[in-house]
């Protein structure tokens, strides 16, 4: 059996500050010693190519936190311990902050062997980059933007939309004046709510109301029309690139291929010889997980043998996200069931793939409670 080819993420847990929308595993430090993440790294990259020596990587990408804040020397070791073991990938991806003093590294970071980089912007409103507690200015976020397309050929940035108060007359002209600056890739997200963060707190409270579902409806669709305006296609319902620069580290993602985790709160997703997925999660804590690779050469805090009936659930709760679509060959649905939500204009179904509508993705948690009832 052949096996895919890798991903490789790592995830830096360090943030200056902890947003209070972020979910992710995020930890305010204000000192720490790089060069025992660089032993950490290297100890896990060591046991991983021990398991994996003939694997292919097919994607790089470094994560958080904020892995702008490492050294571009330590970016630079990873890439090349890395290269020690197997072949580099024709996509490496960092995420970055705009702040001003991270900004002056991307080119430190593009002769470390960066090729791709993702700018968290969030928003060009100075008022709402304080509500999302972001540490930077839109100022900032416009150089910053600016100096990234002058080093970087493939080059992305996020923005949140649905924030409270805003209009469709806005965010029109937030998007336009962020595609005019012409991005490569664009990342979307409509505002959330998650578990456990301070946002939820306040959003129970009523400190802040977000848009109602009309609303966030119309939103999600001028977000459609004016990006396709533009020439970018939404190949993932909060993904937007120009034909070719679609992310391929998170494409492997969706349709469900196989990467590996390294850093704390990392996940890994590795098919075994049987054909059945291992789900492996990596120890939380950033001390923890340092100890855990100093005593035993890696990090990992759980295995797990997923069924089948698991993975058909994780591709399909993945792919379904994708334009594309997903094939659901062997999942345990009702024909009645996907021909309900065909005959309601929410997908399509041709050959088992099934493929969301416009209309379906504003209903995409919907779709899937029904399909999984």
């Amino acid at each position: 059996m052949k096996l895919p080819p890798l991903s490789l993420y790592f995830h830096w847990p360090f943030c200056l500050s902890k947003c209070p929308y972020c979910d992710f595993n995020s930890h305010v430090r204000e000192k720490y010693d790089e060069n025992s993440w660089k032993e950490a790294f290297f100890k896990s990259l060591d046991h991983e190519f021990l398991k994996h020596p003939d694997r292919e990587i097919h994607s790089i990408f470094f994560g958080g936190g904020t892995p702008s804040l490492m050294s571009p020397a330590l970016v630079t070791d990873i890439l090349k311990k890395v290269a020690s073991c197997w072949a580099l990938p024709t996509e490496i991806t960092l995420e970055a902050n705009p702040n001003s003093v991270e900004v002056e590294k991307f080119k430190a970071f593009k002769e470390a062997g960066i090729n791709r980089i993702s700018i968290g912007i969030q928003s060009l409103n100075d008022d709402d980059l304080k509500f999302l507690g972001r540490t930077h200015s839109s100022e900032e976020a416009l150089k910053a933007l600016e100096i990234g397309r002058s080093v970087f050929e493939n080059w992305s940035f996020d923005l949140i939309y649905a924030r409270p108060g805003q209009a469709l007359k806005t965010w029109e002209e937030e998007l336009k004046r962020a595609l005019d600056l012409n991005p490569k890739h664009i990342s979307l997200y409509q505002l959330t709510i998650e578990p456990g963060t301070a946002f939820e707190k306040l959003h129970k409270r009523k400190q802040f109301i977000l848009p109602d579902e009309d609303l966030s409806a119309d939103l999600y669709e001028l977000t459609r029309e004016i990006t396709q305006r533009y020439g970018f296609g939404d190949y993932e319902v909060s993904n937007y690139a120009l034909p070719g620069f679609e992310s391929k580290h998170n494409l492997n993602y969706w349709r469900y291929g196989d990467y590996l985790g390294i850093g704390p709160g990392a996940h890994g997703r590795i098919t075994g010889k049987d054909g059945h997925k291992i789900a492996t999660k990596q120890f939380k804590a950033p001390e923890t997980w340092i100890d855990a690779v100093n005593h035993h050469g890696n990090g990992y805090e759980t295995f797990d043998d997923l069924g089948g009936e698991d993975m058909m659930m994780e591709k399909i709760l993945m792919g379904i996200r994708l334009t594309e679509g997903v094939n659901i060959e062997g999942a345990n649905f009702r024909l009645s069931d996907i021909n309900a939500i065909v005959s309601e204009g929410l997908a399509s179904f041709e050959k088992f793939v099934l493929k969301l509508t416009p209309l379906g993705r504003l209903k995409t948690n919907a779709v899937l409670k029904y399909l999984f009832h």
